[in-house]
């Protein structure tokens, strides 16, 4: 998708066929694939390798129908660089098709189309959805929206046919520029009458050219795929080019994962029989899903990346790119520009002082002169307002204002105060009287739209500006206030943000007559503000800007002058009457004229566009306001009118001359209605802006101005802000008319858009600013944007001031070119600047709409605005769908317009999406609200039905790929950690030797001869309580009550089983679980303890059973009656093979036996147990536990947490393997102390169960795992309150520590910590554990010993395996939590992953440990101890080389902190960062999925949980939506902005999912591993997928 070339079809020509590809020479063919290789490689950019290419391939191109390719291509750029003379003979041989014609100028048109010829081979995949998202509930989708309320410019987004005649002056010298800017400038764009589609002085349209064109290019489709063919079959001594996007897959840490045997795949119930891809990790996929990551791929196989620099060596951050300007690009050449005057104001004697005077007279000297006449909906007069009924109304309502509104006696409001407007765009009447009768009492009116619903687009911005302005009365009309939403009380509703108005209804009964002495003031024009006019910001922000009594006077003076208007001379007015054109023209300058306006409201203009033309035929109108969109659908609607004439009109005022576009809306309506009587030169664009008011406009005819011109400027030199003629790129060309002479009396400049106002140069294109006593004033209330907007002092490129005179910005984009004419080419409000090139949205708008536009989008409902992500404005793309657009013809069409805008601006779009009729919010008077529809594209609320996203060819300003720096020699290593005065990161627990205790330990190094001794010397001891759901003791045991029901067991087994057979233990968590364990050992077998299946979920949960129980050779399963009928049910045989379980004995009912003689173990070395478990990468690892490393392990934890028989603890764990099992079955056994057990089943029923219990008991030490604390906070933390009625009181617990394998969740033990506060919970109690597989508890904060610490680190840093520590609250920190206190005989260092040194303090690395209870090793089927030998035994490689130690495969590093321990040694802390194996490499960098997790879930409230994982390199994000179905596109963008600005990080793909089905292990960590597994089997059913280009 990515590739661009210059000229589109000039590739396309040199592409030899295949057949060609087979004759090249093998010199040029190895030669190809050299190049091949440089641009996969990034070694030469597209261009580079294009034109190598090209030269290459020139001597074999066939030659097309027997014409030299080179005089082709020639032939091509001559036909289409001809263009219609000015007064063509040919201009009348227009097709009838005027319909399509306004759709597109032919030009663009075939520039889109040519364009996209190049992408045709390359396919992008298609994003899969649920069904159900595509069902459109609601009933107004269906409806389709109002094509005419098209975006204010709608008709206009069209470029234009022509091509200029000239070639490009070649010479530099700057007296050249002039000369060359008159050539750009063609002679009279109206003069000419040509139609759109240009014709050649041979009379052959372009489109013959054209179609011969497109014959060669069909000649030559197949060609693109030459490329491949190359790369595979023709090669004879060169392999196929690297695919770069598979950089390190599987890197040297996948082989160190330990594959003892995998569940993956197996335990979401796959299903064998289907046919099924391995993918490079032998993961079985299926080819759905796979298919479209490879066309994913292919679509990347080339990303578009800056070159690289020189080496770049990876300092301490990364830096993102900072794009560097490009050495060719073009540069302004001329000399800097002088400001233009507009010619002198001129003086007339009887000129009225102000205004107000105006009314005056003519309402006194000439009452029966209209002023105004309103239509209705079917277009009749309904009204006609004459001057004497305005002047004298408007008095009666300016005396009702003033004296007859009164609060406690005191008026309600004082002259000069504010008073908004609300008046219906079909009551011009009303408003005008409402607006004179303000004027009259010296009131300040604030005209706004009429609100219609509760959270119109932008009402709120409305409201601030309400408030801002001190306004507490609205005026209206009686029908506009009955229709206007109402509270309960029947008074009109408060708006969102609005202040608290009293609106008043200004029709004839609710105003007075003032008395006969009654005088309103009429005073000359001085600075006061007359009125504010709302205006609505990039950003949606709403401004008032004021405009002074004077200044509205001057402006009517000026517009006078230049529009050359006479007393009593009718006008048409289409545009909105209360601000901008609409008001000036046609409410303000006609009544100093006398004219009479006819309106014409919007509601009659869609019913019938052609009315207004049928007015000024009526009333022989001499002049017409509108806009090209006016124009435009006029044209649709002619071919029914035969008896109109336009011959009255001198003057048609396009407002909107000023968008780029509106040319074509003024040639094309030329075409038709010059047959009418429309003479060419009447039409007159002009430029204007709310802060400036008018700044030029196009002179009628007669006053003697030069013809007017246009401009055929490059799209390209224009993005760098410079005007060139269009030279080698015939596609991107931007046409523009002038919008005439500078307003009479301004003086206008035009200047550097950033930074400081320089002066532009002659050829430069700049914001116009313009100095006149006719702007506006300031933005009300804001004095800092009104200096910056309306108080810009220009200056010269030596910094000096150009003159006394303060000037106002107009946002307009422009440059003056010869005859002294403006020309704009486009508003600040459109202006995107994307890597320092600057765009306009109108023009992306148009490339959009050239795409075969009205298929599948309305015209007009499609936004473009820019967002920033990752410091650079990324350009966004929105768009209505219709309603039966399919699915695939939609997606064809989005990335058929990627690729359109890729080629025209040659830029990238960020996202391009598609929303459902009718749902973009609109603006007052139809278009978009382009500011509210950004604001819910970034809340996540524009509710998309198809989103692209192409993050991958528009972000081009990554930081670097790291590269790995060669090793520095462990030598070196330790002297540099000596000389930096680093300690070697190595830390220990309290040394065993020295403590007491040392009797029991020598006496018993076996755990069954303790339950023996205890049966012995503290028969009823209890050692177990086992508590269900209702919180009651469901099951008990004692020493003694143990150890006889151990017996049982050993007695039953000893007659079957042989010594140290293998038994599988499938019990629910309880007293069998632990009695049978010892029965076991009794019986010297070596007990594996098993999850037993869930009985509703038996396709999952049964194969991992099946899995163990085989892996681990077991020879004899044990279990209770009901499980052991589950296992042999028929509904397990669907999920495993039944038949192949080993022997199966249930212990419910077992005799009561005395087993001959117990089993004593040779050594202690013997294996005691197996503990098997699922790590979070999928892997099941089952590790050898010996008698020692058993008694070793208890041992610890009992010194560590001072455990004694009189002790108690609650353990609310799965019993099944780590720590969980030792704290279930061991240590309670061990030390004699009582434990409290709650199965964390059972609280799925009772959420409270677990801190009940510890309350009742006054636990002091309690055990959860994370999936209990999250129960907990979530099921609890609205319960507080009941629970403390229920006397739940947490002050007793000391340490409540979170067995994990993983990085503390801190915030998850955070918010526990908060929440149960309230209860007594101290919030000093809540610790973690870490332990791993190689050693089940390294750590364990106990009860003695300084609070677990937390540090923050650098996030960036960490990518880089380094440690920085930063400050709370600085961006990027990540806070990490101490894993607890190191236990006793515990020895923990931080080794370097890949030279096995070790390292200094604070650096990152991973763990190793060394303890007596180790486990021994890995227990495997297939015989692969010695591939993980070294993660049991393995030494550092320098150091201390003698010492063995377990590698946990997880990375962290150790600290030393300030505290001091028991033993009065500084306390070091070991921080847990994240397991290696789940660790992604991307981009050179190491990311854990956590981090990236976490920004996810912030990025939308309806992201319930989120897991990453890495698919051939490319990140794939899942998200649990928990939410309506309709936001899953929402979360596309927004997890893709989250990624990039946090992690600089591309996401591949985003699937949206249900909640749950993000696989979870019984620890509460997800199981990415088969969650990938899922994916690529297609077994997630996810509502969403998106593939990002």
């Amino acid at each position: 998708m990515a590739e661009r070339t210059s000229a589109g079809l000039l590739t396309m020509m040199l592409e030899p066929t295949p057949a060609v590809a087979m004759t090249l020479p093998a010199e040029v063919r190895e030669k190809l694939a050299e190049l091949e290789l440089e641009l996969s490689e990034g070694d030469i950019t597209q261009k580079g390798y294009e034109k190598k290419r090209g030269k290459l391939l020139a001597p074999y191109i066939p030659q097309i129908q027997g014409v030299d390719p080179s005089l082709q291509i020639d032939n091509r750029i001559q036909a289409s660089s001809q263009a219609v003379l000015p007064g063509s003979k040919h201009n009348k041989s227009r097709a009838a098709n005027t319909r399509d014609e306004r759709f597109r100028s032919d030009l663009h048109t075939e520039a889109v189309q040519a364009a996209l010829a190049k992408y045709k081979e390359r396919k992008m995949p298609m994003p899969s959805k649920r069904r159900s998202v595509l069902v459109q509930s609601s009933v107004e989708a269906c409806t389709p929206p109002d094509t005419s309320s098209a975006s204010e410019d709608e008709g206009s987004l069209r470029r234009q046919g022509r091509l200029a005649t000239s070639t490009p002056y070649q010479g530099h010298g700057h007296p050249a520029v002039e000369h060359w800017f008159n050539r750009v400038i063609q002679g009279s764009s109206t003069s000419s009458s040509a139609s759109s589609t240009s014709s050649h002085p041979g009379g052959r349209s372009v489109t013959t050219t054209n179609t011969t064109a497109h014959a060669a290019l069909n000649a030559n489709a197949a060609a693109t795929a030459l490329a491949d063919l190359m790369a595979h079959t023709q090669l004879d001594n060169h392999s196929a080019p690297p695919d770069v996007t598979g950089l390190s897959e599987r890197s040297s840490l996948h082989a160190e994962r330990p594959q003892v045997a995998s569940v993956r795949g197996v335990s979401r119930g796959y299903n064998h029989h289907t046919s099924v891809m391995e993918t490079a990790d032998g993961v079985p996929v299926n080819s759905r899903v796979s298919s479209k990551i490879q066309q994913l791929l292919n679509t990347l196989k080339r990303p578009k990346r800056p070159p690289l620099r020189e080496f770049f060596v990876d300092d301490f951050e990364e830096l993102l790119d900072v794009q560097q300007p490009d050495p060719n690009q073009p540069k302004p050449e001329g000399q800097q520009m002088s400001p233009l005057e507009g010619e002198p104001l001129g003086v007339v004697t009887n000129w009225p002082p102000s205004l107000p005077a105006a009314l005056q007279r003519w309402g006194t000297t000439q009452p029966k002169s209209p002023c105004l006449t309103a239509l209705d909906n079917a277009g009749k007069p309904v009204y006609t307002l004459t001057y004497g009924k305005l002047w004298t109304r408007s008095q009666k309502l300016a005396y009702t204002l003033l004296n007859k509104l009164s609060t406690r006696n005191e008026p309600l409001l004082m002259p000069g105060d504010r008073v908004a407007l609300v008046f219906p765009n079909n009551d011009p009447v009303m408003f005008m009287v409402a607006f004179y009768g303000c004027l009259l009492a010296e009131l300040v009116p604030v005209p706004i739209e009429v609100p219609l619903t509760r959270k119109d687009a932008g009402s709120q911005q409305i409201g601030f500006l309400l408030g801002s302005c001190g306004v507490t009365l609205a005026l209206t009309t009686d029908a506009c206030q009955k229709g206007l939403p109402k509270a309960q009380t029947g008074e009109v509703a408060t708006f969102k943000g609005w202040p608290r108005l009293l609106w008043f209804v200004t029709d004839g009964k609710h105003v007075v007559k003032p008395p006969k002495d009654w005088h309103p003031p009429i005073r000359e024009a001085s600075n006061d503000i007359a009125y504010i006019e709302y205006k609505t910001s990039k950003e949606g922000s709403t401004m008032g800007i004021t405009v002074s009594h004077s200044a509205m006077l001057a402006h009517c003076h000026a517009l006078t002058q230049a529009c050359g208007y006479t007393e009593a001379e009718t006008i048409t007015n289409v545009l909105d009457f209360k601000r901008e054109a609409g008001l000036w023209h046609g409410v303000l300058t006609s009544v100093m004229n006398r004219m009479h306006v006819i309106s014409i409201p919007y509601s009659l203009m869609k019913v019938n566009p052609l009315s207004w033309i049928q007015k000024v035929h009526t009333y022989k109108a001499r002049v017409a306001v509108v806009k090209s969109r006016d124009m435009h659908w006029s044209l649709l609607a002619q071919r029914d009118q035969r008896d109109i004439s336009l011959s009255s009109l001198r003057m048609l005022i396009v407002a909107d001359g000023a968008n780029p576009w509106s040319i074509s809306s003024c040639d094309a309506f030329l075409n038709v209605f010059q047959a009418r009587g429309l003479r060419p030169e009447v039409i007159c664009p002009c430029a204007s802006s709310s802060e400036a008011m008018t700044v030029a406009i196009r002179r009628p005819p007669e006053m003697g101005v030069p013809p007017p011109g246009k401009a055929v400027l490059s799209m390209g030199g224009l993005s760098h802000s410079v005007i060139r003629v269009d030279t080698e790129e015939k596609l991107s060309v931007l046409t523009v008319q002038d919008v005439g002479q500078v307003m009479p009396g301004a003086l206008v400049c035009v200047v550097r858009v950033e930074g400081t106002p320089y002066l532009c140069q002659t050829d430069e294109v700049g914001e116009i600013c313009m100095s006149s006593g006719s702007t506006g004033v300031a933005y009300y209330g804001l004095p800092g944007m009104t200096k910056n907007i309306f108080e810009t002092i220009p200056v010269t490129s030596s910094g000096v001031p150009i003159s006394d005179r303060p000037f106002t910005r107009t946002s307009l984009l422009g440059f003056v070119g010869p005859d002294s004419l403006v020309f704009v080419v486009g508003k600040m409000d459109g202006l995107m600047v994307v890597s320092g090139r600057r765009h306009n949205a109108d023009d992306v708008v148009a490339t959009a709409l050239a795409v075969e536009p009205m298929k599948f989008v309305y015209r007009g409902r499609i936004a473009v605005f820019s967002v920033s992500v990752l410091h650079d404005e990324r350009i966004v793309v929105v768009a209505e769908q219709r309603p039966d657009a399919s699915e695939e013809d939609s997606f064809q069409w989005m990335s058929r317009v990627l690729q359109a805008i890729d080629s025209i601006h040659q830029v990238g779009v960020y996202c391009l999406a598609l929303v459902p009729a009718n749902t973009l919010p609109k603006a007052p008077l139809g278009g978009i609200h382009i500011s509210e529809t950004k604001q819910r594209f970034l809340e996540g609320a524009l509710h998309p039905c198809n989103v692209l996203m192409c993050p991958h060819t528009c972000v081009t300003n990554l930081p670097k790929p790291r590269q790995k720096q060669p090793e520095v020699g462990p030598a070196s290593m330790i002297v540099g950690n000596l000389v930096a005065g680093k300690r070697i990161a190595q830390a220990c627990g309290r040394d065993v030797a020295q403590l007491e205790d040392n009797d029991q330990a020598r006496k018993f190094l076996y755990i069954q001869d303790v339950l023996q001794w205890r049966a012995q010397a503290t028969p009823d001891h209890s050692l177990f309580l086992v508590l269900n759901a209702k919180g009651t003791v469901a099951s008990t045991a004692s020493c003694l009550q143990l150890h006889k029901r151990a017996e049982r067991v050993a007695a039953a087994l000893m007659g079957r089983l042989n010594t140290g057979d293998h038994v599988a233990l499938v019990y629910p968590p309880g007293i069998d679980l632990i009695a049978t364990f010892y029965g076991c050992l009794y019986a010297g077998c070596v007990p594996v303890t098993v999850r037993p299946p869930h009985p509703q979920n038996l396709a999952t949960t049964l194969p991992t059973v099946k899995m163990i129980v085989e892996v681990s050779k077991s020879v004899c399963i044990l279990t209770t009656q009901a499980i052991m009928k589950l296992l042999k049910s028929k509904e397990a045989a669907a999920a495993v093979d039944i038949k192949s379980w080993p022997m199966v004995m249930d212990t419910d009912d077992l005799p009561r036996k005395k087993s001959p003689q117990m089993y004593k173990p040779p050594t202690p070395e013997m294996l005691a147990y197996l503990d098997f478990s699922v790590s979070t990468t999928g892997i099941l690892a089952g590790v050898k536990m010996s008698h020692a490393a058993t008694s070793a392990l208890c041992r610890s934890i009992k010194l560590q947490c001072e455990l004694y028989p009189s002790r108690q603890i609650a353990i609310c764990l799965d019993p099944y393997c780590g720590l969980g099992f030792a704290l279930w079955c061991l240590c309670s056994v061990y030390s004699g102390h009582q434990s409290i057990l709650v199965p964390p089943l059972e609280l799925e029923s009772n959420a409270s169960l677990w801190l009940a219990a510890v309350s009742q008991y006054k636990v002091r030490v309690t055990f959860c795992s994370y999936s209990v604390m999250e129960m907990c906070t979530k099921g609890l933390g609205s319960q507080t309150e009941a629970l403390r009625l229920r006397n739940v009181n947490l002050s007793c617990v000391r340490t409540c520590m979170v067995v994990a394998e993983e990085r503390p969740r801190i915030a998850l033990t955070q918010s526990f910590s908060k929440i149960f506060k309230d209860l007594g919970l101290s919030p000093r109690a809540v610790s973690t554990t870490f332990g791993c597989r190689v050693n089940v508890a390294i750590c364990l904060q106990g009860t003695a010993g300084p609070d677990p610490t937390t540090v923050y680190v650098d996030m960036r840093a960490l990518r880089h395996d380094r440690v920085r520590l930063v400050e709370r609250g600085s961006p990027h920190s990540l806070p990490l939590m101490e894993s607890g206190k190191i236990l006793p005989g515990v020895k923990v260092i931080i080794a370097n992953t890949e030279t096995k040194g070790p390292l200094g303090d604070s650096h990152l690395g991973e763990i190793w440990v060394s303890s007596p209870h180790n486990a021994t090793g890995y227990y495997t089927v297939y015989g692969e101890e010695a591939l993980h030998a070294d993660h049991f035994n393995t030494k550092l490689s320098f150091g201390d080389t003698q010492t063995v130690w377990a590698r946990t495969g997880y990375l962290g590093f150790l600290r030393r902190t300030e505290l001091t321990d028991a033993s009065g040694e500084r306390h070091d802390a070991l921080y847990v960062v994240g397991s290696l194996d789940e660790t992604l490499e991307l981009r050179g960098m190491r990311y854990h999925p956590i981090d990236i997790e976490t920004s996810v879930i912030r990025s939308h409230k309806s992201i319930a949980e989120c897991a990453v994982f890495t698919w051939t390199n490319l990140l794939v994000v899942v998200v649990e939506l928990e939410g309506s179905e309709q936001e899953a596109l929402d979360l596309v963008a927004l997890v893709t902005n989250v990624v990039l600005e946090e992690h600089y990080l591309i996401v591949g793909v985003v699937v949206v999912v249900d909640p749950g089905v993000i696989p979870i292990n019984s620890r509460g960590e997800k199981q990415r591993m088969h969650l990938r597994d899922g994916f690529l089997a297609d077994q997630l059913d996810p509502i969403y997928v998106a593939y990002n280009m």
